[in-house]
């Protein structure tokens, strides 16, 4: 009865426009204050501890470091280096879009600031040579959805935090589903430029690759410094966004030039209201947490499922269902913060590997982001292409059909996920 009054609060408040977190905020005092005997004390106790968590600290930092990368020019040098491996190809163009999305996404975090990052530069030339706006629209869109599943992503360090799973794990079990990912979306591209005859680039020689690569190495470099860093012990995920984020200031202002001194309040000011947008979501999201953990909502869900009969198949069957739904409503980081806690308990009770859940989730935020009506990398393509989000989610179509594909193919077979995390013995 509760859990049925608790949900139908936090719906009405949702539906009435009001932002999810201020919906769940609310959500949680009014049952609080009105149903149960908390004091209120314990109430602002729980909103401060609950957001102490070193993990968390991730996040400020990764949002610096893609906004450095995004507004300092790495970007372009990626897309050449991109363009001049595989521009040959039928629809060259737009597989470099594919490849320069795959590596801007291992050292941003963030699907948005791929495809603004990638889909600004990219998107006009492929217009000018020749390739219809909806094909390009459709690529950047989808393959900047793998800024949250190739390493580091900002969505698993808000799983990690709600589950207490490990963020070095998620990373490293991000990373073959990631390149999979990017290969089959790489695979829809060529098909369909191969079938509508889309035009080819010249082919660059080894001179001119060799180039290419040597001027978008420093950017290359912090995969390594991340992902070799995480790996080796020498830092921690947290301690390795801050590393990003410096190394990414000193990248954009003093190695490429293309940041100046004046520019770098603004790319603090605007990192700093994207976090604390974040954060606020973070603490509303704990207490709602705190409420449903108090009420055994989650328990009492495990056993409801169990004593159905439900088994690991069709439970996530229901999730990834649960979680397209939710994502037709709510933004990933809403949707992580307050599904997870929920499900995850029953996920345990059921012997599924948290790594292999938390995978899961992030896949189905990636489809969540590529389609209406509120998947956030459509608005961002939409502000960049000029289209109208009906036209954008047509032109989004085949790539979407084939991460719904992929979706299956990583709830159904765990070892993809699992492999490097356990041949690295992160596990």
């Amino acid at each position: 009865m509760n859990a049925t009054i608790i949900f139908v609060m936090l719906f009405a408040l949702m539906l009435t426009g009001m932002p999810i977190s201020i919906s769940l905020g609310l959500t949680v005092l009014t049952f609080l204050f009105t149903m149960t005997t908390v004091p209120i004390e314990s109430v602002a106790l729980k909103l401060f501890t609950g957001i102490e968590k070193f993990e968390i600290m991730a996040i400020p930092f990764f949002i610096l470091a893609g906004n450095f990368l995004t507004h300092g020019g790495v970007a372009r040098r990626m897309i050449n280096f991109a363009t001049s491996m595989v521009g040959h190809l039928p629809g060259g163009l737009g597989l470099s879009g594919v490849v320069a999305c795959a590596r801007f996404a291992a050292i941003s975090g963030s699907s948005p600031a791929t495809v603004v990052a990638i889909g600004s530069i990219l998107l006009p030339a492929m217009v000018k040579a020749g390739f219809p706006k909806s094909f390009g629209a459709g690529v950047i869109t989808t393959s900047g959805a793998l800024g949250i599943l190739i390493p580091p992503s900002i969505v698993m360090v808000m799983y990690a935090v709600s589950t207490s799973t490990s963020v070095g794990a998620l990373f490293m079990a991000g990373v073959v589903p990631g390149l999979v990912l990017a290969t089959l979306l790489g695979a829809t591209t060529f098909y369909r430029a191969w079938k509508n005859g889309y035009p080819r680039q010249p082919k660059a020689s080894w001179r001119e690759r060799w180039a290419a690569l040597r001027k978008s190495a420093w950017g290359l470099f912090l995969i390594v410094v991340v992902m070799g860093g995480i790996y080796s012990g020498i830092f921690t995920p947290t301690e390795a966004a801050a590393m990003a984020a410096v190394y990414a200031f000193i990248v954009a202002v003093f190695v490429y030039k293309d940041m100046d001194m004046k520019k770098v309040p603004k790319v603090l000011l605007d990192s700093a209201n994207m976090s604390a947008m974040l954060l606020y979501i973070i603490t509303n999201a704990v207490m709602f947490s705190f409420l449903i953990t108090s009420e055994q909502i989650p328990q009492a869900m495990a056993d409801w499922m169990i004593g159905q009969g439900f088994g690991p198949v069709a439970f996530l069957l229901v999730v990834n269902i649960l979680l397209l739904l939710a994502g037709n409503v709510m933004e990933p980081s809403s949707i992580v913060l307050i599904m997870a806690p929920i499900l995850f308990p029953v996920a345990m009770k059921l012997g599924i590997d948290p790594i292999h859940f938390g995978i899961l989730i992030t896949v189905n935020m990636e489809v969540g982001m590529c389609h209406p009506p509120v998947g956030l990398n459509l608005y961002v393509a939409s502000g960049i292409t000029k289209m109208g989000i009906t036209e954008l989610t047509i032109a989004v179509w085949p790539w979407l059909l084939t991460m719904l594909g992929f979706l299956v193919l990583v709830t159904y077979w765990p070892p993809m996920t699992l492999w490097l995390p356990r041949a690295l013995g992160m596990m």
